[in-house]
């Protein structure tokens, strides 16, 4: 048995397709009983397996798989995995108390992630304590922002698209649009830098959006007909050309 991970995010990348979870869940669950992966890249496939579920509305069977499964290994890589999907399960369930002890469980599975060397994983969990943990909202998103600093791989500087935009929105919301505007900048170059097609997009459509809450509306326009044109159906480009065009039309 080997003793430590070998499993590539790549590979489990390559088993993702967030869109449609329960197809992801059959790809998790088929890897995880393939004999050729260790024991302990099995139980990195568990975690993705319980994450599938959760997304596709399985939360109990998700939290018992994690229980049986990976939440029995001794690797701190695997606990952090374990935590950060439990902490999710818990912010998806909603209820009374679980807030509260999902950020328990990302604040563990950040500070396992980052002791035992995986700014993938820490960042991760970074970005969902900035999402989770009322108050805190940019403390949390700095610390991941610093962290960014130091690494050079382009997947983990991938997150940079997350932590950045989630702050800006935290701050367009929160009534600071022009503190927002750098952060949807910096999300924005990160995405056509290092981010994928899908994340370019939202990038460009979030910044549309945050400049004509400064007013800079023909900024804006030009963006979202210019998304308009790649993608004519989408609801948030038309809901947002709908707005931007008010003022051009007449009573009749």
């Amino acid at each position: 048995m080997t003793d430590t991970i070998s499993i590539s995010q790549a590979t489990l990348d390559s088993l993702w397709d967030f869109s449609d979870p329960d197809a992801s869940a059959d790809r998790f669950r088929d890897a995880a009983e393939d004999s050729s992966y260790s024991d302990i890249d099995r139980a990195v496939l568990q975690t993705q397996l319980a994450r599938a579920l959760g997304l596709a509305g399985q939360a109990d069977q998700a939290e018992a798989l994690l229980e049986r499964g990976p939440g029995r290994s001794p690797d701190e890589l695997v606990q952090a995995r374990v935590a950060l999907e439990r902490g999710r399960l818990r912010v998806a369930g909603d209820q009374d108390g679980e807030r509260e002890d999902a950020v328990g469980l990302f604040t563990l599975a950040a500070r396992k992630a980052a002791s035992t060397g995986s700014p993938f994983l820490a960042l991760d969990a970074l970005h969902m304590l900035a999402l989770t943990d009322t108050g805190h909202e940019e403390e949390w998103a700095n610390e991941g922002l610093a962290m960014l600093d130091a690494v050079s791989a382009s997947r983990v500087r991938r997150w940079g698209v997350a932590l950045n935009i989630n702050l800006a929105w935290y701050l367009h919301d929160s009534g600071r649009p022009a503190d927002a505007l750098v952060h949807f900048e910096r999300a924005l170059d990160t995405a056509n830098a290092v981010g994928t097609a899908e994340q370019q997009f939202i990038g460009q459509w979030a910044l549309g959006r945050c400049l004509r809450s400064l007013g800079r509306t023909a900024e804006a326009l030009v963006i979202q007909e210019r998304l308009a044109a790649v993608r004519p159906d989408d609801e948030f480009v038309q809901a947002e050309l709908a707005e931007l065009t008010v003022a051009d039309r007449t009573i009749e």
